[in-house]
């Protein structure tokens, strides 16, 4: 499939089938690009949905299953933005410091307008909505939906 811009696109490949997020690296450059360098590295690969909340959004990225892990890397610096989050909207997922989100983030099911220049907010769901919509609930979820594959566009 083409897209309009494969650099800035990824291509998750879910256990529930593909969604395809549109990075916004005019929004959040470093973490665009700190998602990309992981992404690249295999390190979404195989992590599950371990929050999922009905009505609000599923969280994934934390290679321990629990949310209590992130990457190798240093935590990112918050880049909060005006984009509001709205259905299919790719935004950071972070402790209580806004300078703690590392390699966790969430898609919103529904509008969340009390997350708006909280979180960093660095794309968005263009194709596949209608798969995460399918992705197991719960908190922590039981047998739950993962990440099979998340690839950059460009590189597959």
């Amino acid at each position: 499939m083409a897209y309009d811009n494969p650099e800035d696109t990824l291509v998750i490949e879910t256990t529930k089938g593909t969604v395809v997020i549109a990075m916004r690296p005019d929004l959040a450059p470093k973490h665009v690009e700190h998602i990309k360098k992981l992404a690249r590295e295999g390190f979404y690969d195989g992590i599950v949905f371990h929050r999922v909340i009905d009505g609000f959004m599923a969280q994934t990225g934390c290679p321990n299953g629990t949310g209590t892990g992130g990457s190798q890397y240093p935590n990112l610096k918050a880049e909060f933005n005006a984009e509001p989050h709205v259905r299919g909207t790719a935004s950071m997922a972070r402790a209580a410091s806004p300078d703690s989100a590392n390699s966790q983030f969430f898609i919103c099911f529904e509008e969340a307008p009390f997350l708006n220049r909280q979180y960093t907010v660095w794309g968005k769901v263009i194709e596949g909505m209608e798969n995460v919509d399918k992705i197991k609930r719960g908190e922590p979820v039981r047998d739950p939906d993962k990440i099979v594959s998340m690839k950059v566009a460009a590189d597959a």
